[in-house]
């Protein structure tokens, strides 16, 4: 879960890193209605500018922190002034933290077989199997919204089903993930020769051909994270369009005032207090990436006069949160207006 874009750290775990398999308003602005039935929502699309950037400094060295949301509005074009002034002026950029899993190449090998099926639920079992009778009435009626006639993902454990079903409705409310903003930054770095840091944690597989069979084979508490997941679906889709407007215009006050259902902690909590979890060692995970990416930035801090960095917008708001922890370090930190 690198700052949650990753899907959820098992996933990334068993699916991925290394085994190859598997977040100005312009004056000419449009809007588009909805496809969903019931969201009266409409998205803006053509250019757009994101929000202001927030600043981290001590005496002439700062950093420069972006706010990013996912999903955002299917038919935008993100372009920041702001952003390309701040990263042409910049010696560094410094991106949200990520895990990298490693696992040797002949293990590599001994897992293909193993792979397959590896989201299904344990012993053949079906979701109608595993779920509370109201639970799986209330996931009927939205895969058939949303995903339509799709026997195979009845087989998955509710995690993935959750996942799946999260992505296609946002993509039938006009909404997608913020892959599009992060390619437009990385493009302007590229373009003005910026280094890129990214802080890594590293992971070393232990066992990972037993992992897998294990993993296929146990129970994951993943219930709470599949209702929350169904509960933001049937309420929260309208919001989520909201907060996707209010990010791509850039209005920092309707994205702090409005109310925000967070499933991904019901999911993240099913992984890291999995039995696959402790025998990896990996509970504590989301602490070490965030000391990683704090250490990263005491570094860039230190070393450069200006540094662009982007992470998720809850981050910068949180009391605990990355910011939060640069400022009791004793740095300042700036909202934007």
């Amino acid at each position: 879960m690198s700052l949650v874009k990753q899907l959820i750290f098992i996933s990334t775990i068993l699916c991925t890193s290394g085994w190859g398999l598997a977040q100005e308003l312009s004056e000419e602005h449009a809007i588009q209605e909805s496809s969903a039935d019931d969201v009266v929502e409409v998205l803006v699309v053509g250019e757009q500018p994101g929000p202001s950037l927030w600043k981290v400094y001590k005496d002439q060295h700062v950093l420069w922190v972006m706010g990013t949301i996912s999903p955002v509005p299917k038919n935008m074009q993100w372009h920041s002034k702001q952003v390309e002034n701040v990263v042409a002026s910049s010696q560094e950029f410094l991106t949200q933290p990520g895990v990298k899993v490693e696992v040797g190449f002949w293990s590599k090998l001994s897992l293909l077989p193993s792979l397959v099926g590896i989201k299904h639920n344990p012993d053949g079992k079906k979701l109608v199997d595993v779920l509370p009778a109201d639970l799986y009435a209330r996931w009927s009626i939205l895969k058939e919204k949303y995903i339509g006639k799709d026997n195979d993902i009845e087989k998955n454990r509710p995690i993935f089903a959750a996942t799946e079903l999260f992505k296609k409705s946002i993509d039938k409310s006009d909404m997608a993930p913020n892959d599009s903003v992060r390619w437009a930054i990385e493009n302007i770095v590229r373009n003005n020769k910026i280094k890129t840091t990214k802080p890594i944690v590293g992971h070393e597989l232990k066992n990972a051909r037993a992992t897998v069979k294990k993993f296929k084979k146990s129970s994951l508490d993943d219930t709470a994270c599949f209702a929350r997941t169904i509960e933001r679906l049937e309420t929260d889709l309208g919001a989520m369009r909201t907060r996707a407007n209010a990010w791509a215009k850039g209005d920092l006050d309707a994205l702090r005032n409005l109310p925000y259902h967070n499933e991904r902690e019901d999911c993240e909590s099913a992984v890291l207090n999995s039995e696959i979890a402790q025998d990896q060692g990996v509970q504590n995970i989301k602490q070490l990436l965030k000391d990683e990416w704090l250490a990263a930035a005491e570094v860039a801090l230190a070393t450069n006069e200006s540094t662009f960095a982007i992470l998720p917008m809850a981050e910068l708001y949180k009391s605990d949160g990355y910011l939060a922890a640069l400022a009791a370090k004793g740095y300042v930190v700036e909202r934007p207006e």
